[in-house]
């Protein structure tokens, strides 16, 4: 009978399979479950690779991890190359996990099929292939060609769950886009006239931060720019380096010199869609040029853009005007909503607030629930388009 537990060995994080004697440990269970600890380990650089996907690598011997690795900060070095060096001799005729196929090009670095080849594993399992038609099976195909036994879709669904930003961007060329919402029980985003009037509380703040955290570029329109005045960074504890590169749509050169977006350019930077502003001159701010139908920004080329750009994940933390407008063209990935507990509109004038787009009591048409969380008072729902 096979067992498996946890622990701590020598300063890193074990899995320990007993009563069975089998060296790979790849089959059923617990195959799956050191497969779904690589992907919890991939998690941690999310958003840190650049352009480059955050990839974990478990080396396995006898039910034992003895090497580990996760995409360098940047993009390199890799994970398979960090987990090899630290199992050492050991990784001849263990099991290596992927979360990623191996990568089978050269670059700055030989592929990683043929570090693995050249370390002598046993077996790979690998959780999804990777769509970049530099890899794309090639990667499985020049591992198998040495003899060694691979495994393919291993957590897959979990593991392209944490790879969607890359994924999305290898097969359209356009960032995925997270669209996130802090709707009130009355169905309101704020108010008008009252910069960032309070839908949530701080355990939601905060987990909307960790959000900011894991994306490439987060973005707005002028008007939330003007009417909130917001930083777009993000402020938890020991996260602060973490703040994405942030984009305002503002095609009429409204955005000023003494807005807080402006003001720290000098610790994170500010794209700004749309025609130079001679206002803003010598302040930092960077610009894209925009396309414009009907005196609006084109989202869909504007997306392409970006993704030319590298930017693989986009947070949305617009107004009502560009969410319902990316709603409308089908430009959302991941749909963030979040429930707050108490109402906003109490004894306000009629007319004040400003009504979200998605209630936040139901499922938005077209989209299906995929997580459900709450967050002190507040819950924040997931919803992804329906295939």
């Amino acid at each position: 009978m096979l067992q498996v537990t946890t622990g701590e060995a020598g300063g890193r994080s074990c899995a320990v399979a007993r009563g069975s004697g089998m060296a790979d440990m790849t089959l059923g269970e617990t195959g799956r479950r050191f497969m779904g600890a690589a992907i919890r380990l991939a998690r941690r650089h999310e958003g840190w690779t650049a352009t480059n996907p955050s990839v974990a690598c478990l080396i396995v011997r006898d039910g034992v991890i003895v090497g580990r690795g996760v995409t360098a900060r940047g993009g390199r070095p890799h994970a398979e190359p960090l987990a090899l060096e630290e199992a050492g001799e050991l990784a001849r005729g263990a099991t290596a996990y992927v979360t990623l196929e191996p990568c089978a090009h050269h670059g700055r670095t030989p592929p990683c099929a043929e570090t693995l080849i050249a370390a002598g594993v046993g077996r790979v399992d690998t959780a999804t292939v990777d769509p970049d038609p530099r890899v794309d099976e090639r990667g499985h195909a020049m591992i198998r060609q040495a003899g060694i036994p691979v495994e393919v879709d291993v957590e897959g669904a979990a593991a392209r769950e944490g790879l969607a930003a890359y994924l999305v961007h290898k097969r359209t060329g356009r960032p995925f886009v997270t669209l996130k919402l802090a709707v009130s029980p009355d169905g309101l985003l704020g108010l008008a006239g009252i910069a960032q009037a309070s839908v949530t509380g701080p355990e939601a703040r905060a987990q909307a931060h960790l959000m900011r955290a894991r994306h490439h570029a987060i973005m707005i329109g002028a008007g939330t720019a003007a009417a909130d005045d917001p930083e777009l960074t993000c402020r938890l504890a020991g996260l602060e380096d973490r703040s994405p590169l942030r984009i305002v749509i503002d095609a009429r050169q409204s955005l000023g010199s003494a807005s807080r977006l402006v003001a720290s350019t000098d610790r994170v930077r500010l794209l700004v869609v749309g025609p130079p502003n001679p206002g803003l001159a010598g302040t930092g701010v960077e610009y894209i040029a925009c396309e414009l139908v009907d005196g609006r920004v084109a989202l869909p080329e504007l997306l392409d853009d970006l993704g030319a750009r590298g930017i693989q994940s986009l947070l949305v933390e617009g107004g009502a005007r560009l969410a319902a407008s990316l709603l409308a063209e089908g430009l959302v990935d991941r749909l963030a909503l979040f429930a707050g507990a108490r109402p906003i509109s109490l004894s306000l004038n009629a007319g004040q607030g400003i009504a979200s787009p998605v209630r936040a009591d139901s499922c938005p048409p077209g989209f299906r629930l995929t997580g459900e969380w709450k967050f002190g008072e507040d819950r924040l729902r997931t919803f992804e388009p329906m295939e």
